[in-house]
């Protein structure tokens, strides 16, 4: 089995190349296209009508007596989170890239996710047919901006006239592997023309070298001039691969049907299995931790990494780690609140992108959709519930960008709730508050599209009309000086003297951090009258204090980030200085800190990359800095202008509708947050 995912920036082409891997293993009869809206992995009605892909949708393939289990994953940088959760539960990703753009924005980011679970990694260098292509040029892009040296192991082969023709040369076998058939499903594979073979010599010393540098028992072969057997060079890829020292690269077009099956066998012969992978780290409730090893031993163990309603109910799709899980088992986790909850596991299935098939249960290593779990969420662990464990959690974004919201006509307020709590277990990046000056209900996302194709499911899936106000950037609060002060809270006993008189008193300090540092609680005060001491709860109640006050500052009520709060003083009046005392004390003199210590406001800023025709970038460059923009790059090649930009969230409301004007309908974008900071007036 092979548990990969395919990630790339938008637009790369990764779900026409796992269209092309499903009707080349036979898992589908079909080629379907996203420009046709039929591909097979963008089943929900959304990605079809947008021609994107939305949620992370999971199928199997067979291929060389192998089951690949390929997760195809969303390019656009507001359903990142799908990127996040899959890779959490996959053995190694294939990244595409264009041919032209080489590595773009999101491709980094793909590429940071990856680092942060250590998978290992094929390249597929894609759209290789399109004028401007370049395969060398791409491999040295990844070099620069991924600090990694990919090797070659296929390259596309260019007629006379440069233009991409239906083949590539196998540097490992020495082979020309022609394309043809209607679909290109039929190889002709030939030993390489000698003329041909010497544009590609130098690329296969490369690759012995590479594969010479992973196993030391090549070494010798290669350094002597001999050629190793191929069964060897492949081992000491693998090798490579696993340990994530070496980067094979593959060349094609998936749109042409040219180089897929070579990655196909590239994901068996260099990929990993499950058992190939290190065991996961599981912390235990008494605070020890254990190895968890994929296999049949053991109690059972699985990850929860993505929430989906099908058919209106709820599904829990999940990654088995260790035993076996059959309908009808009873499973444990500990909630995000700390409480322990045990539930039944009704049914299990098989899935195929937007269709799923029961299952008798599941093995360890496979990815399966449950139902019957009704409280299970992303990121718990589900265990047997006499050995309760706990896995990494999955990290989800704070949401930047806020639309008001209320029920349209024939849509009444429950129904709306109703249909947004779904929801909201589905995506970890959404969220649902109130406005506490105008009372509004306010949907909280990752941007405009995000936001957009959640209202269009409520009006698909639920039947649900929402009217909508025009989307507000949600803002942080900072400080930009430093600040004292001391707060002595008092609160008269009652007249029945049920509740005794409380007082406390507090001073706190505070200072501003560097920006994106976050937040950081100093408590080591000062005790008054002398030889007192905090008691372990007295000190969690000015932690729970001070993490009131910061949720809402002095200016909008924002929550408040990058700043040190220091207590520097605590006073002790006996038995009337309760925990909640000093709470309410804590919380009262962090307010007036913060609000004497010159506060601002901070924005979310991002980074911006523009692609647009050569002859417009003038015209964009000059909006970009009416929109106070800071043109960080710009780079032009082959009539194409590249720019790299940073500019407030809220000065990019809309730019997608500008841009499309200024360039005819030719030029696009990319985003992603960098950080929360002051905006200077314009």
């Amino acid at each position: 089995m092979r548990n990969i995912g395919v990630a790339a920036h938008v637009d790369a082409g990764k779900t026409t190349l796992t269209e092309r891997m499903l009707f080349y293993t036979g898992a589908s009869h079909k080629i379907g296209e996203v420009h046709d809206g039929a591909a097979h992995m963008d089943w929900m009605a959304e990605e079809q009508q947008h021609g994107i892909t939305i949620t992370a949708a999971v199928t199997k393939a067979p291929w060389r007596a192998h089951v690949l289990q390929v997760v195809d994953t969303p390019g656009h940088v507001d359903f990142t989170i799908e990127v996040e959760r899959s890779m959490r539960v996959l053995d190694g990703v294939i990244i595409v890239l264009d041919g032209v753009r080489g590595v773009e924005p999101q491709t980094e980011t793909v590429w940071r996710q990856r680092c942060r679970f250590g998978l290992p990694v094929l390249f597929f260098v894609n759209k290789m047919d399109r004028p401007g292509a370049d395969f060398a040029r791409c491999l040295k892009a990844i070099e620069a901006k991924l600090g990694v040296t990919p090797v070659a192991l296929t390259v596309p082969v260019f007629d006379e006239q440069g233009q991409a023709a239906h083949a590539v040369v196998h540097l490992l076998h020495r082979t020309l592997i022609r394309f043809g058939g209607e679909q290109g499903e039929t190889l002709a594979i030939e030993p390489c023309p000698e003329p041909l073979w010497q544009r590609y010599a130098g690329l296969h010393e490369t690759l012995l070298l590479a594969a010479a540098d992973a196993d030391e028992a090549l070494a010798d072969q290669v350094l002597g001039g001999e050629e190793p057997d191929a069964a060897d060079v492949i081992a000491a890829l693998r090798k490579g691969t696993l340990a994530g020292t070496l980067f094979p690269c593959l060349g094609g077009s998936a749109l042409r049907n040219v180089g897929v099956q070579p990655l196909l066998d590239a994901a068996v012969d260099l990929l990993p299995a499950p058992l190939d992978r290190p065991p996961a780290l599981a912390r235990r409730p008494d605070g020890g931790t254990e190895d968890l090893v994929l296999g049949a031993a053991g109690p059972f163990a699985a990850l929860v990494f993505k929430v989906q309603l099908w058919d209106g109910r709820r599904h829990c799709f999940v990654r088995v780690y260790r035993n076996r899980l059959q309908p009808g088992d009873r499973v444990s986790f500990v909630a995000p609140d700390g409480q322990t909850v045990t539930e039944q596991v009704a049914r299990i299935f098989d899935t195929d992108a937007g269709r799923k098939q029961r299952l008798d249960g599941a093995e360890p290593g496979q990815i399966v959709l449950l139902a019957g779990l009704r409280h299970a969420g992303t990121g718990d662990t589900l265990c047997d519930p006499d050995h309760p464990l706990l896995l990494e959690r999955i990290d989800a974004r704070q949401p930047v960008l806020s639309l008001a919201i209320e029920p349209g006509a024939g849509t009444d307020e429950a129904r709306l709730l109703e249909a947004l709590d779904k929801v909201i277990q589905e995506d970890p990046t959404l969220a649902v508050a109130e406005d506490a000056d105008t009372g509004q209900r306010l949907l909280r996302g990752m941007g405009e599209l995000h936001l957009q194709i959640v209202l269009e499911r409520l009006a698909r899936e639920f039947g649900v009309g929402v009217r909508s106000g025009r989307p507000a950037v949600a803002s942080r609060e900072s400080i930009t000086a430093e600040a004292s002060t001391g707060f002595l809270y008092t609160s008269p006993p009652s007249p029945d003297s049920k509740h005794p008189e409380l007082t406390a008193g507090v001073t706190v300090q505070v200072r501003p951090a560097a920006r994106g540092a976050g937040n950081r609680l100093e408590l080591e005060p000062a005790v008054l009258p002398a030889g007192a001491a905090l008691t372990a709860e007295q000190h969690d109640a000015l932690r729970r204090g001070l993490t009131q006050g910061l949720a809402a500052g002095p200016l909008q009520a924002a929550p408040v980030a990058d700043v040190v709060v220091s207590v520097a003083g605590v006073e002790l009046f006996g038995a009337q200085s309760t925990p909640d005392a000093l709470a309410a004390a804590a919380a009262r003199a962090l307010g007036k800190a913060l609000a004497a210590a010159a506060p601002c406001v901070l924005q979310p800023v991002m980074r911006v990359d523009v692609v647009v025709p050569e002859d417009n970038l003038g015209s964009v460059l000059g909006d970009l800095q009416q929109r106070q923009a800071v043109i960080q790059s710009t780079d032009t090649s082959d009539g194409t202008a590249a720019v790299v930009c940073e500019a407030a969230l809220a000065k990019l409301l809309g730019y997608a509708t500008e841009l499309r004007s200024l360039t005819h309908g030719r030029g696009q974008f990319s985003m992603q947050f960098a950080r929360f900071d002051v905006i200077a007036a314009a």
